[in-house]
C-alpha cells in the first residue's frame, strides 16, 4: 500500500465497516508505524479492489484490517490477501497470527477458519459502535 492508494482504500473502508478508519489513521500507519505492514490488491495495476494490514511485533502478527471492494467480493481476493499477509508475516519472523472479528461477520469467520484460524476468546463490547463482542482468533505455526 502506498499513499497514492489511500483515497481508494478509504472508499472501501467506508462501505465495509460501521466505524471506518480515517485517511489520517492509514497515513500514520504507512509513514510512522514501524510495526505496520499494509498491502493492496490491484486490478489493472490501478484500481484498488482490496487491502489488508498487520502489525508484526517480535514473533506475533496481528491483522488490523482486511476488506474487499463490495463489487469484487466472493472472488477469492480476501483469501489471497490473507495468504499474502501470512507469507509476509513468516518472512518477518512471526510464528503465529491473531485477529479480532465480529461474531456477526460470518463470511470473514469462515474465511479465517479455512485458513486455519481457531476461535480462542472473546473481547466483550470490543466494537464501540455497536457494543458487539469480538471473537479473538489465532493461527499457530504459520509455516503450515
Amino acid at each position: 500500500m502506498q499513499l497514492e492508494h489511500l483515497d481508494q482504500v478509504i472508499a472501501i473502508e467506508n462501505t465495509s465497516f460501521p466505524t471506518p478508519w480515517t485517511k489520517n489513521a492509514f497515513d500514520y500507519e504507512l509513514q510512522y508505524n514501524d510495526f505496520a505492514h499494509y498491502i493492496v490488491a490491484l486490478l489493472d495495476e490501478r484500481k484498488v479492489v482490496g487491502y489488508a494490514g498487520m502489525w508484526v511485533i517480535l514473533d506475533e502478527a496481528h491483522i488490523t484490517n482486511v476488506a474487499t471492494h463490495k463489487e469484487y467480493r466472493c472472488r477469492g481476493i480476501g483469501m489471497a490477501l490473507m495468504r499474502e499477509m501470512i507469507a509476509r508475516a513468516v518472512l518477518l519472523g512471526a510464528e503465529r497470527m491473531t485477529l479480532e472479528v465480529r461474531p456477526s461477520n460470518k463470511p470473514a469467520r469462515a474465511l479465517y477458519a479455512r485458513l486455519g484460524f481457531v476461535e480462542k476468546g472473546v473481547r466483550k463490547k470490543y466494537y464501540s459502535d455497536t457494543q458487539e463482542d469480538a471473537i479473538i482468533m489465532w493461527k499457530y505455526n504459520l509455516v503450515n
